[in-house]
């Protein structure tokens, strides 16, 4: 399997704009930590083995351990995240999974360790890696 298209090339100023909407991340309160688990996590559900890569080596980077990034498809089973991760992995799975909607217990879960603005800031995260990953497995971007 080849790229298609290189989106920055074939369609400049949508690129561009997908970057403008990528930098809104620098202005959250969201850990760096947890943005990569939401990037990672939400390329996993969608199949993005682009995403997946780039965010895993970026996470590690950061300091994550392989155990945790290796657990991230089963992180409910494991005892690796945090209460407030766990709110986190769960928003990220449902608004992903839109079409099943996001219910009202993760919704109130999200509430007890983050305040509105950051709940807000989360979906955005999550909906920023949710249209990457589209434009990846679109394009059939490859992991170098």
């Amino acid at each position: 399997m080849s790229t298609r298209i290189k989106m920055h090339e074939t369609n400049p100023e949508a690129y561009k704009a997908m970057i403008e909407f990528d930098k809104f991340l620098a202005t959250t309160n969201i850990a760096p930590l947890h943005k990569e688990m939401i990037k990672i996590r939400a390329s996993q559900i969608n199949g993005c083995s682009y995403c997946v890569d780039k965010h895993t080596k970026d996470a590690r980077k950061l300091g994550e351990t392989e155990q945790r990034i290796y657990a991230l498809t089963v992180w409910r089973d494991t005892p690796f995240f945090s209460p407030e991760e766990r709110a986190i992995l769960a928003l990220t799975e449902e608004v992903t999974l839109i079409h099943q909607h996001v219910s009202d217990a993760t919704y109130a879960e999200a509430t007890k360790y983050f305040d509105e603005k950051t709940i807000g800031q989360l979906i955005m995260a999550i909906i920023i890696i949710n249209a990457w990953n589209r434009i990846g497995i679109a394009t059939h971007l490859m992991p170098v």
